[in-house]
C-alpha cells in the first residue's frame, strides 16, 4: 500500500475516494457496478467496517466508512479495488492502471461533519445530472437511508441516531448548499 499521512484507527470515520485515470470511466455497465457491490458486501462483513454512506459514479467513487475492528479500512479498500481493477482490465482486454492514484483517505475529525459528508456523497448523481431523483441511482446507499431498499451496505444505527425519520434525511439532502457556498471547514472533505 502507498505511504499515507493517515493512520487507520478503530472507531474512526474516513472519507475514501478515487477516480479513473484521466477521469475515464471505471464502470461501463450495470454488471461492473454489481460486481463491485458483491465484492464490497463480502469484505465489509468479514472486516468489521461499517458503511455509513457510499456512491459509485461512472468515473469515481466515494465511501464514508467507520473502522469497527482491528483490520485497517485502508487494507480492505486496497484489496477490493485492486481486485476490481484486475477484473475490469481482463473483461475489457486492457492493461495498466485504472485509477489516477492510490485512493484518498481523509479522517473525519468532527462528528458534526459526518452528516454533511453523507449528503454530499449521496447527491453526487443528482449534481452530475445522471438522475433527477436521487433515489433512482441504485449505486449508492441513499435508497437504504430513506427506506426504499434493505441492503447490508449501510449502518442503520447511525441513521437512526442522526435522523428520526427518512423524511428528515430526504429534506436535509434536498436543502443542500453548493460547495462554493459552504463553510471552508467542510470543503477539505470533498472531492475536487
Amino acid at each position: 500500500m502507498a505511504r499515507r499521512n493517515i493512520q487507520f484507527t478503530q472507531g474512526e470515520y474516513y472519507h475514501i475516494y478515487n477516480r479513473g485515470c484521466n477521469r475515464v470511466k471505471i464502470f461501463h455497465s450495470d454488471e461492473n457496478y454489481q460486481f463491485l457491490l458483491r465484492k464490497l458486501r463480502k469484505y465489509f462483513i468479514s472486516t468489521k467496517v461499517s458503511v455509513i454512506a457510499f456512491c459509485l459514479m461512472p468515473n469515481h467513487y466515494h465511501f464514508l466508512l467507520r473502522q469497527d475492528g482491528d483490520k485497517s479500512v485502508g487494507g480492505m479498500v486496497q484489496t477490493i479495488f485492486n481486485g476490481y481493477s484486475k477484473a475490469f482490465n481482463q473483461k475489457y482486454n486492457r492493461t495498466g492502471t485504472l485509477f489516477e492514484a492510490p485512493f484518498k483517505a481523509i479522517l473525519i475529525e468532527k462528528f458534526s461533519h459526518l452528516i454533511h459528508l453523507c449528503r454530499y456523497i449521496h447527491r453526487n448523481p443528482l449534481d452530475a445530472g445522471l438522475v433527477t431523483d436521487i433515489e433512482k441511482w441504485q449505486y449508492s446507499n441513499y435508497p437504504d437511508w430513506i427506506g426504499l431498499r434493505d441492503d447490508i451496505l449501510v449502518d442503520r444505527e447511525f441513521i437512526k441516531e442522526n435522523f428520526p425519520s427518512s423524511k428528515d434525511y430526504e429534506t436535509f439532502v434536498m436543502e443542500y448548499v453548493s460547495p462554493k457556498k459552504i463553510d471552508k471547514d467542510l470543503q477539505k472533505y470533498y472531492f475536487d
